[in-house]
């Protein structure tokens, strides 16, 4: 039987390629299981010789580019280095903000406890800056998203953290490994306990856009990861029972 691969493709051309991710694959190799399917090793089987660009966490899922030559590689990372890339994460979390938009900029230092985890530090944190905005409020639930200014590590889960907000099915820093089940919010629900499959059972959080400069045609290009199938199923049945949802055209602010 053909294996599937964990990713799809976006976009490629001579410069560049962009994926869109499933959670769970490391884009990178990792001190703690080395031995662990990568991102860029399942690309390079196909594409060649990459140069990383950047990394999202391997249980988030969604876009990731990758330089094809070193050309391409300088040009891209310097719009990195410079904050001149806009990126965009779709996030479900519990509870229900008071804000509809929300700047945190809470200093961060990775690594900061016991659990590894990145901790606000104001004295010997780094400068952290993520806009959030309200997408769509689902009852004990609400979509955002999330545009990181800064690439700090766990930036966006780290700030909301701070904010006493967590994502759905994130152990670390919401402390709930707890999957997410249709029985639980459809009142009507009339299947068996026994046999029902969760519709989500790891972290909420989707790497949805990435916009940067092409290095040959110079033009701004922003690559679009499409939700996974099981953030799809939340987003459809929320979307149902709640009435809203977080590919809805949003509304624009009023000047």
């Amino acid at each position: 039987m053909k294996q599937i691969p964990p990713y799809t493709i976006l976009f490629s051309d001579d410069s560049l390629v962009a994926v869109n991710k499933k959670s769970g694959l490391l884009v990178a190799a990792d001190r703690y299981d080395p031995q662990a399917q990568r991102l860029d090793i399942e690309l390079e089987k196909e594409f060649g010789s990459l140069y990383a660009l950047h990394r999202i966490d391997k249980d988030t899922s969604g876009v990731v580019i990758y330089a094809r030559n070193q050309e391409a590689h300088r040009f891209v990372s310097l719009q990195f280095q410079e904050r001149q890339v806009e990126k965009v994460y779709h996030a479900l979390i519990h509870g229900q903000p008071a804000w509809k938009t929300y700047r945190e900029e809470v200093k961060l230092l990775p690594d900061g406890d016991s659990q590894h985890r990145t901790v606000p530090n104001k004295r010997m944190g780094k400068y952290s800056v993520t806009d959030f905005t309200v997408l769509a409020r689902c009852s004990p639930y609400t979509w955002i998203e999330a545009r990181p200014l800064t690439g700090r590590t766990h930036q966006i889960r780290a700030h909301l953290w701070a904010n006493k907000l967590s994502i759905v099915c994130d152990p670390l820093y919401g402390g709930n490994t707890k999957p997410l089940r249709l029985s639980e919010i459809k009142r009507s629900w009339r299947g068996d306990p026994f046999e029902e499959k969760p519709l989500l059972s790891r972290l909420a959080l989707h790497a949805y856009a990435i916009t940067i400069t092409h290095p040959v045609s110079q033009e701004r290009i922003t690559f679009t990861a499409p939700y996974p199938k099981d953030l799809e199923s939340v987003r459809k049945q929320f979307s149902k029972i709640y009435g809203t949802d977080p590919l809805a055209p949003q509304e624009s602010p009023a000047l």
